[in-house]
């Protein structure tokens, strides 16, 4: 039984890790591994695939960057030669990035089935990309996994056949258990001069924070309050540095001299500057995640989350752009009446372990 399995950008590489490491206990099963390319660089790409321990892909598409309908239309025709040419039994993908939508189009049009993995997550903002990734990838999709009880509610609500549906855990957090001891083991706070839980840690990508001036304007005066305290360790995704390049804002940056700014890191480093945080402030999905398995507050700078079991535990809060907000938040966070929480149900690193059995059962 052959498997074509996706990835296309950095948050896709730590859920398909775990399954691709899963996949020998099912001898009847042949996975392929198709990167798009979506992500191509150094950072984002290549050196996820060397510290992750992903193998090769077996075919890279090499779309690269573009806009929403040319990065999608490039996937699709380009998928659609290496779907002919391989005739898998199903084809794989995972989150909710153009790659996903772009080859799961194109899986059930030849008639190929498709599973998603992360499956029913909804932040209910169809101005957010992703959301219409999810709604359109879910509603063609012939098997769901799941990471949260949200997701099966949301699928019920949807009409999926709950027959289809299967509540199996996070593959990030497989990813992260099995990494983080070795990336305890990098030197990046000693290069970086922090000291445990003496910093905090910024993450902002998202088009609704990073292309509106007057938003990250925002964002940035909350941070001008919170570097006084601590200092603020920012890798900054080039569609931020972008807009931080605006005199304005520019501005703000070269007036906070404990905010640092520094190029996108690579897995290991990155998950050791989240654990080593007093706080993380973000608007990542994953990160909402990762930051609820190292027990470390979250503070989630948009007016919704597609994670909400994040918020139910405890360990994350959702602040929004306000300034004051996300100041309220933070002082919460530092008296210690917000932040804390437990892991969720099946976050146990197992998720890959469960997925794997149910692709052979009921596929085969």
């Amino acid at each position: 039984m052959k498997i074509i399995n996706v990835v296309g950008a950095r948050p896709n590489f730590m859920k398909v890790a775990p399954i691709m490491a899963a996949y020998p206990s099912e001898p009847s099963i042949q996975p392929v591994l198709v990167h798009t390319g979506q992500h191509y660089d150094e950072k984002m790409s290549d050196l996820f695939f060397r510290e992750l321990g992903i193998p090769e892909p077996d075919v890279n598409l090499e779309v690269g960057s573009g806009s929403h309908a040319r990065q999608t239309a490039d996937i699709m025709v380009r998928f659609e030669e290496v779907v002919l040419a391989e005739k898998p039994d199903a084809v794989l993908v995972v989150g909710d990035v153009n790659s996903t939508i772009a080859c799961g189009m194109v899986a059930v049009k030849l008639g190929v089935k498709l599973v998603h993995v992360e499956a029913g997550l909804r932040s209910h903002d169809r101005t957010m990309p992703e959301e219409i990734n999810r709604l359109l990838t879910d509603s063609i999709s012939d098997l769901l996994f799941c990471t949260e009880q949200s997701g099966m509610d949301n699928l019920a609500k949807e009409g999926v056949d709950p027959g289809k549906c299967f509540m199996v855990g996070n593959c990030m957090v497989d990813t992260l258990l099995k990494n983080l001891e070795k990336a305890r083991q990098s030197k990046i706070l000693e290069q970086q001069g922090l000291d445990e839980r003496g910093y905090a840690v910024v993450t902002l990508h998202r088009p609704a924070n990073v292309d509106s001036e007057e938003v990250m304007g925002r964002i940035l005066l909350a941070l001008t309050e919170v570097q006084k305290d601590w200092p603020i360790v920012f890798p900054v995704h080039p569609r931020t540095r972008k807009m931080l390049e605006k005199p304005a804002l520019a501005k703000l940056v070269a007036a906070m001299p404990n905010l640092r700014l520094l190029d996108p890191a690579g897995y290991l480093d990155f998950v050791r500057l989240c654990d080593g945080a007093r706080l993380v402030l973000t608007d990542s999905g994953g990160i909402q995640e990762e930051t609820t398995i190292m027990d470390v507050p979250c503070l989630t700078l948009r007016e919704n989350t597609e994670r909400p079991v994040t918020c139910d535990v405890g360990t994350n809060v959702l602040v929004g752009r306000d300034p004051d907000k996300i100041l309220a938040a933070y002082r919460a966070v530092m008296d210690g009446t917000a932040g804390k929480g437990v892991a969720p149900p099946l976050w146990d690193g197992k998720a890959a372990e469960r997925i794997v059995p149910i692709l052979a059962r009921e596929l085969g």
